[in-house]
């Protein structure tokens, strides 16, 4: 038998949210089989309760109050949240967006239970806040099928004193029934059909109005049915980038410089969301793979989970080292790390023919583990390193005292990686790859380079890595 576990936002008015909460213990699914439903009410001091819910009510507290409760019900794995408050439902978007876990919208349900009472056309008389109307909130649901009726003025008055007042419902003073009755007599003298609440707080009389014979919903009554029969479909996510950085530091900050130039945006909303765990005491890979330093795999690993955990759809690593160990932690990891690698080949396979070799500037670490050699020999692609007095000058200038991992990007370092690529051209590589994520920070914007008389093209596997993560943001 599968559980389901309902949270339910109170706080926002006390008696209104255990109202609610006593009306789904109440339920007959619930009494039926008292095993299946678990309900959570969750109920802090919020000083913003008691406040008239008056027209330019400052919503900020509210807000911050509604998203703690509610990652308070996702950290306790409810599926599904209640929030009895409709001035909250205002915003209720903007919580949602930030949540897994479905906010169970009362306005739907509401509108719904509408729908089978009344036909389209008919009107409706509406009790609600000063500040709920300002907002139009019931517009936003009922317009395009109802007639609106609101309140007179005074009407609405007494409305606001009969539910905020002193002696009204939400300080629990079942005085103010009369007056609510009068402001319901007054929409139905108006003409309107159905009576439909925008206080939680009318619930706690709603039925003793009923019995009047003033036909006013029972709008927790209402929430509580539709939570005990939503069936909670997946909620698609926005495409969320885990990025493992440090690995280094600057390389980290020129990959996302180039997710960012590479998507297609007209505003800030339109860019991709990222997560990214800076720690740069992840252990060196290449002093691992060369002089059996310390080991970076449980790092890297616990940094991939730790994304994995943050809602991360796929990871990047902007390290090319660091690839040597991917076989190893993809296994244990739900989220695909796309491999900046096998990208790199993929990309120079499909953009470049001929059978010269390519050359790899890469770390030496890199070139000993062999992982783009192996990328290319499945791609038929014969790749070239250099020899170990011009490979020592690639890493002086990856790791040298004026390499580039030290900050230098002109001097030394620019020279000594110069003299490896020449090098590599004079071998005949008419392609380089810059085969270590901190080599593209010494040829910025640079696509190729003149190298022994000809014109040699750059490979950026960072850009390369970019532009495939912006691809998986916004498939075609």
């Amino acid at each position: 038998m599968t559980t389901r576990t309902l949270g339910i936002i109170g706080g926002l008015g006390a008696l209104a949210g255990a109202d609610l909460f006593a009306k789904l213990l109440k339920s007959p699914p619930a009494r039926a089989d008292v095993a299946r439903f678990h309900f959570l009410l969750e109920q802090h001091p919020f000083t913003g309760a008691g406040v008239a819910l008056e027209r330019g009510t400052s919503m900020t507290a509210r807000k911050l109050y509604v998203f703690q409760a509610s990652q308070s019900f996702v950290a306790r794995r409810a599926d599904a949240i209640l929030l009895p408050c409709f001035a909250s439902h205002v915003f209720r978007d903007e919580i949602q967006t930030e949540l897994e876990v479905p906010l169970l919208d009362m306005m739907a349900a509401l509108l719904r239970h509408v729908r089978q009472k009344a036909d389209p056309g008919r009107r409706l008389g509406i009790l609600t806040s000063d500040f709920v109307r300002e907002a139009g909130l019931f517009e936003r649901y009922f317009d395009d099928h109802y007639a609106l009726l609101y309140p007179s003025p005074d009407q609405q008055t007494s409305l606001m004193q009969a539910v905020y007042g002193e002696r009204g419902l939400q300080a629990g003073d079942e005085a103010a029934l009369e007056q609510v009755a009068q402001v319901c007599r007054h929409l139905q003298e108006q003409g309107a059909d159905l009576l439909v609440p925008g206080f939680t707080e009318l619930s706690l009389v709603a039925q003793r109005l009923q019995r009047r014979g003033i036909g006013l919903l029972d709008s927790n009554a209402i929430y509580a049915e539709h939570a005990l029969h939503y069936s909670s479909p997946a909620l698609e996510q926005p495409f969320k980038l885990g990025i493992v950085g440090g690995v280094g530091p600057a390389a980290t900050v020129d990959f996302m410089d180039k997710v960012v130039c590479n998507t297609p945006a007209g505003c800030d909303q339109e860019h991709i969301k990222m997560v990214v765990e800076q720690n740069p005491q992840i252990p060196d890979r290449t002093a691992n793979l060369l002089h059996e330093g310390t080991d970076p795999t449980v790092a890297l690993l616990a940094t991939c989970q730790r994304l994995e955990a943050d809602g991360a759809k796929a990871i990047a690593i902007p390290c090319n080292t660091a690839h040597a160990f991917v076989a190893a932690i993809q296994p244990y990891l739900t989220t695909p790390i796309v491999n900046m690698l096998t990208e790199t080949i993929a990309h120079i396979r499909t953009r470049y023919s001929g059978d010269k070799p390519v050359g790899l500037l890469a770390t030496a670490g890199t070139v000993q583990s062999r992982v783009y050699h192996a990328a290319a020999e499945q791609a038929g692609i014969r790749l070239i390193a250099p020899e170990p007095p011009f490979q020592d000058k690639v890493m002086n200038a990856i790791y040298g005292e004026c390499g580039v991992k030290a900050g230098f990007t002109e001097g030394e370092s620019k020279t000594d990686l110069l003299a490896a690529a020449e090098h590599l051209a004079q071998a005949g590589a008419e392609i380089l790859i810059l085969g270590c994520t901190e080599l593209p920070l010494l040829f910025p914007q640079s696509h190729e380079i003149e190298l022994d008389g000809r014109t040699v093209a750059l490979i950026d596997p960072t850009d390369i890595l970019a532009r495939r993560c912006v691809q998986l943001a916004r498939p075609a």
